[in-house]
């Protein structure tokens, strides 16, 4: 282990300056820069603290893994998420996300979220229905639609129906305020009564008030409606006692969160590739069209489409949703050879890894068969990570799959989804990986 820093571009004073303002206005640019040039680590300031930026996946598995306990969520993130989402799995660590993972982990066992096959392809539906032919849409507003959707059942079954608009818009300001958050590099007070501030407090106000609604009926009752929200009340841990009116509250609003911008994001991505891959898109039509025959898709076709399951894998290695991960050291650890202090910060970049050209012939390429069964033992563990790893993974993975898939089958054999020609499509990578000015299609129903 040694003292000294990796490579980087921080010789001086200027050039951190440099590097911090560049990480603003360039960010994925910069990351791959600093990969390309540096190598597998890479060391640079951000202000005045030290950043480890890993590309190796050795060294993300000692962080994500070995060493986990040593590495917290990062302050920036903490407090853009935190005055939202309280001490959520999204921003809590240690001892309390341990315990919250428990007690969320049973709401995802399959056999639960089994149950919500059928809601997502009727809410993919509901929106299809509305679409007109040759209309010109922006994709991507149209998958927020879907999975806003199915996530507001999912998580409350059907009692959000009249406040969907409500939780919707809330929701909607919420996120803007946390982009807000990473966008600028001065970040006032949240007491200020700033038009950005009051608009964010009343967001906030109308939501705690329809969740604690709906929280109090359900305890009145005790009645378990199949939905996760009766997952997370009726969640016993190990020493008998359950979830807090306030921690099922952060709950909720962290899976509200989570639960449909980074698939509607995957989907808004996967479109624009197979519009680019007119070969991809008739493999697809055809496994859809043959396993499903017109029909709609239910649970017991996923596991026949495995095509489909390649298209959102590749479409999640090439535009992961969650393009970065940092972690913040809360002790003194090594990684890669390099001792670490407490409050350094480490960065990781799916975007990054998932472009190495050692782990993935022809890189920037879409190729969907790179995913054929067997893949995991081709390449490392931590060269693909779209859903994170470790304690920390997502423990909504495989809900977002089975839903990526419901949602790309349903949608496939009834439309032909086009891009509009020569439109700039730019990478807009703030919380999560979205298309800067969206991406404008028509949908043209197939006869």
């Amino acid at each position: 282990m040694t003292n000294h820093y990796p490579p980087g571009p921080d010789t001086n004073f200027v050039q951190a300056i440099r590097s911090t303002l560049r990480q603003q206005h360039d960010r994925l640019g910069f990351l791959i820069d600093m990969a390309q040039t540096y190598g597998d680590t890479v060391h640079f300031h951000t202000g005045l603290r030290h950043i480890y930026f890993l590309n190796h996946p050795d060294d993300i598995h000692t962080v994500f893994v070995e060493q986990a306990d040593k590495f917290y969520k990062t302050r920036p993130v903490k407090q853009a998420f935190g005055k939202f989402m309280g001490q959520g799995l999204l921003a809590s660590d240690g001892e309390l996300h341990r315990r919250e993972r428990r007690l969320a982990q049973p709401a995802f066992h399959h056999k639960r979220i089994e149950a919500y096959a059928e809601i997502m392809v009727e809410h993919t539906l509901r929106v299809m229905n509305q679409w007109c032919e040759g209309q010109v849409y922006a994709i991507d507003q149209e998958m927020m639609n879907i999975t806003l959707g199915i996530v507001a059942q999912t998580l409350f079954n059907a009692e959000v129906a009249g406040d969907a608009e409500t939780v919707g818009h809330s929701m909607t300001i919420l996120q803007d305020g946390v982009i807000r958050y990473f966008r600028s590099l001065i970040h006032l007070p949240d007491w200020l009564p700033t038009p950005q501030n009051r608009r964010e407090q009343q967001a906030l106000a109308a939501l705690d008030q329809i969740i604690a609604k709906i929280i109090h009926q359900r305890l009145a009752t005790g009645e378990d409606k199949g939905d996760l929200l009766s997952m997370l009340l009726l969640a016993i841990d190990d020493d008998g006692s359950g979830m807090s009116i306030q921690q099922v509250r952060d709950e909720v609003i962290s899976l509200f969160v989570a639960g449909h911008e980074t698939t509607a994001n995957t989907l808004t991505w996967t479109w624009y590739l197979l519009g680019q891959h007119p070969d991809a898109w008739a493999q697809l039509l055809t496994e859809v069209t043959t396993v499903l025959g017109g029909r709609n898709p239910t649970l017991q076709d996923v596991a026949q489409l495995p095509y489909t399951a390649m298209v959102i894998r590749e479409a999640l290695r090439l535009y992961p949703p969650v393009w970065v991960i940092t972690r913040e050291a809360i002790a003194p650890v090594e990684v890669a050879g390099y001792r670490l202090e407490q409050g350094n910060v480490v960065v990781t970049s799916p975007y990054v890894m998932h472009r190495d050209p050692r782990y993935f012939n022809d890189p920037e390429q879409f190729r969907p068969e790179r995913f054929t069964d067997g893949w995991e033992k081709d390449i490392p563990r931590f060269a693909y990570f779209p859903f994170g790893g470790g304690p920390r993974i997502c423990v909504g993975q495989s809900f977002a799959l089975m839903e990526a898939t419901l949602i790309l089958a349903t949608i496939v054999q009834r439309y032909q989804i086009e891009l509009i020609p020569e439109q700039k499509v730019a990478l807009d990578p703030l919380v999560t990986l979205r298309a800067k000015q969206g991406i404008q299609v028509t949908i043209k129903a197939r006869h």
